[in-house]
């Protein structure tokens, strides 16, 4: 048993939940602790029995939550030690565990390897996580793509990239200048254009599952996201009939996947 559900995802909180026969885990807290519990009663599982938290950066919109967890149910929190020491918030309670990024470490059954990701936080990563020959890999706030991160991602079987804005719509957007430059930047966002290309690229080696996630609410749709990866894949002859897409929602838990 290998399985995914996105909990929530956008720029007003991030977390996802991975499940096998032995263990539980979450990538990153970027909603209140009240949501993520009971988001995860409804599926039946109490917070007491998630064996770890892993943290992708120190923003906010992936670690809200933490304090409250950290104190109430002192979950073991997973993070690289620039991202630990950019985290402003208390986690007195959670035993902190430091990876280094681009190694690999083990939770119960679980081997995860974290990757550099280009993204203005202190050192960003997405994740691979391997569950006996399947590969799941995680890929947010991606300022562009590059071969190096191409090649993290090569050979999943389950793949969470992130399509956060349609160019046009952030350039006409009423989001001041300097927003639209970091977003735009190399160390910004990645837009649908550019993650319908890397997809792509991705799919040609074997993945074909793929959720697209982390859309802004203005400067995105779920139904553009969606179309201008399709575009892409049938520019390049992709047969549809053996891929599966879907879009993360923001505001609620997406159905459980089994990888």
């Amino acid at each position: 048993m290998f399985k995914f559900c996105n909990l929530y995802s956008g720029s007003s909180g991030n977390s996802s939940l991975i499940i096998t026969d032995k263990s539980k885990i979450l990538v990153d807290f970027g909603v209140s602790a009240k949501k993520i519990s009971t988001a995860l009663e409804n599926m039946g599982i109490d917070m007491q029995e998630i064996d770890g938290i892993l943290i992708t950066h120190e923003h906010s919109d992936h670690i809200k939550g933490l304090s409250v967890i950290a104190k109430n149910y002192h979950t073991p929190i997973y993070a690289n030690e620039k991202t630990f020491e950019n985290i402003s918030i208390d986690l007195t309670g959670s035993t902190k565990n430091i990876f280094k990024t681009n190694e690999s470490f083990s939770i119960k059954d679980l081997d995860i390897t974290s990757f550099e990701i280009p993204h203005d936080a202190a050192d960003p990563v997405g994740f691979n996580i391997l569950y006996k020959n399947k590969k799941l890999s995680i890929a947010t706030d991606i300022g562009h793509i590059e071969n190096t991160l191409l090649n993290k991602l090569d050979g999943s079987d389950f793949l969470l990239l992130e399509s956060n804005y349609e160019t046009e719509m952030l350039r006409s957007s009423k989001y001041p200048y300097i927003l639209k430059h970091r977003i735009l930047g190399p160390n910004g966002h990645l837009s649908n254009d550019d993650a319908s290309i890397a997809i792509s690229s991705l799919v040609k080696n074997g993945t074909k599952n793929i959720m697209l996630g982390h859309l802004s609410k203005e400067n995105n749709f779920p139904e553009l996201a969606y179309q201008t990866t399709i575009e892409g894949l049938m520019r390049e002859n992709v047969d549809l009939d053996n891929i599966k897409l879907s879009v993360a929602d923001r505001d609620k838990p997406n159905n459980i996947i089994n990888i």
